[in-house]
């Protein structure tokens, strides 16, 4: 049987992309207007953003962990959660969720492995750039990584939390992130992570210097292969 999708929501423009890849996708290998059963759980961002400044994690783990206390009472058989930068919080969430999780970056790190790519660079906020998701993620598949610079980290960050999550996608926003993938690319990058989950809504693939691993649609699909037993 098709298994339940939990989505445990951080950006509302984040988790809207995930659970419409997800609805969009499944048709092709479920039939016409069919897609997994998903519950949605959606805090706000800003009973999490205090504790994430913070560099409270296990604050942060608590609130989602109680979020799949709802979608598994709803039925949700495992849950994803569509912000790269909350995955720094799984150590202190796994050992208290009811139901078992998909890990963004594992699935971006397997979809590189796949492609052949040996150096990613990361765009996100500064915690996830900074931080060790992704480097702890790529290491067991043997990718190497890098990061922008700190004044770049510090433009980046600052495009995600005052632009993308409120749904603004600006021409020049865009041009600056396919420069810093440019810049990465002379350090010896071959594809870039666009690592936090509004950052597809702006770069375009056809259009960027390198190639893109886009973490939010490579988790939908992680998601529907799981729900469907594939």
């Amino acid at each position: 049987m098709t298994q339940h999708i939990g989505i445990v929501a951080g950006s509302a423009e984040g988790a809207a992309l995930c659970y419409r890849t997800i609805c969009l996708e499944a048709p092709a290998l479920m039939g016409e207007h069919n897609h997994p059963e998903i519950t949605m759980n959606s805090l706000p961002m800003a009973e999490h953003m205090p504790h994430i400044r913070a560099n409270d994690w296990e604050s942060v783990g608590k609130l989602m962990a109680a979020s799949a206390q709802k979608v598994a009472r709803a039925g949700a058989d495992f849950a994803i959660c569509p912000d790269n930068t909350y995955h720094q919080a799984f150590k202190y969430l796994i050992p208290q969720s009811p139901i078992p999780w998909l890990h963004i970056a594992g699935a971006v790190a397997e979809e590189a492995r796949r492609r052949g790519f040996a150096r990613l660079g990361i765009l996100g906020t500064k915690y996830l750039m900074e931080g060790p998701v992704y480097p702890e993620a790529l290491e067991r598949f043997g990718i190497e990584r890098e990061i922008p610079g700190e004044e770049e980290r510090g433009r980046i960050n600052e495009i995600i939390f005052k632009e993308l999550v409120n749904g603004v996608f600006r021409e020049d926003s865009r041009l600056y992130l396919n420069e810093v993938s440019d810049r990465l690319g002379a350090r010896g990058c071959d594809a870039v992570v666009l690592g936090c989950t509004e950052i597809p809504l702006l770069v375009r693939p056809d259009d960027a210097p390198l190639p893109t691993l886009d973490s939010t649609r490579l988790l939908a699909r992680a998601a529907l292969k799981r729900a469907l037993g594939q």
